[in-house]
């Protein structure tokens, strides 16, 4: 049965930029802005999947971590 959703996480990278990682895939791609991001991640993921079988939809789960001190 064909995914009809892909999700990756997308976290700030230490070197500036964004990385994006699928989740249940191996699928990781990186980019200085985010509609380069957008651009790169579509690319990937056509790249990754045979034509016709990649996921309709591609959701970017943004993710910030924080300090809390105790």
């Amino acid at each position: 049965m064909q995914e009809t959703e892909i999700i990756f996480t997308v976290h700030e990278s230490p070197e500036g930029g964004y990385e994006a990682r699928a989740l249940g895939y191996s699928i990781f791609t990186q980019a200085d802005d985010v509609d380069e991001l957008r651009r790169n991640v579509r690319e990937a993921v056509r790249a990754h999947f045979d034509q016709g079988k990649a996921p309709a939809v591609i959701r970017l789960h943004s993710v910030k971590d924080g300090v809390i001190l105790a």
